[in-house]
């Protein structure tokens, strides 16, 4: 069998203490709706997806409080910055997702956002549930360790 090439992709934001913050399960990769001072916007890296979370409503999914900042040669045709911006996916992911969030008390948090092969701008998004404080101790402790061993093993050998 051939081995599947790796995918190469632009990362513009990162959502790093969602692992952290959150226990990741399912995960969705969908398109973003964006308006045309978004994209150079988001070609030029600069955008925030730390505190932004994805809801439910009017029968899609929606990315709510991202920051894209304002293009500035875009001039009057600019956009607002923290707009909810629509998320494309599948009606079925569509369902699972919002019956999740209703049912279960789950979250949907954005992990990454970048452009494909293709150029088109993507939004990796998972399935979570909230840590509670003594799981983050955990976390922080096991990393610790795993650390720790990495270090005692460089040494040895």
């Amino acid at each position: 069998m051939a081995a599947t090439p790796e995918r190469r992709f632009k990362a513009v934001a990162e959502n790093r203490k969602a692992r952290f913050n959150y226990e990741i399960g399912e995960v969705y990769e969908a398109g973003i709706v964006l308006t045309g001072s978004e994209v150079k916007s988001l070609r030029l890296g600069k955008a925030t997806i730390a505190e932004s979370y994805a809801d439910a409503r009017d029968g899609g999914i929606w990315l709510v409080n991202a920051n894209i900042p304002e293009y500035l040669q875009a001039h009057r045709f600019n956009h607002t910055p923290k707009r909810p911006r629509k998320l494309l996916l599948h009606q079925r992911q569509i369902n699972r997702l919002a019956g999740a969030i209703d049912r279960e008390g789950m979250t949907i948090v954005p992990l990454k956002l970048y452009f494909n092969e293709k150029g088109r701008a993507k939004i990796e998004i998972a399935l979570a549930r909230g840590k509670k404080l003594h799981d983050k101790r955990e976390t922080l402790k096991k990393r610790s360790w795993d650390r720790e061993r990495s270090r005692v093993m460089r040494d040895k050998g």
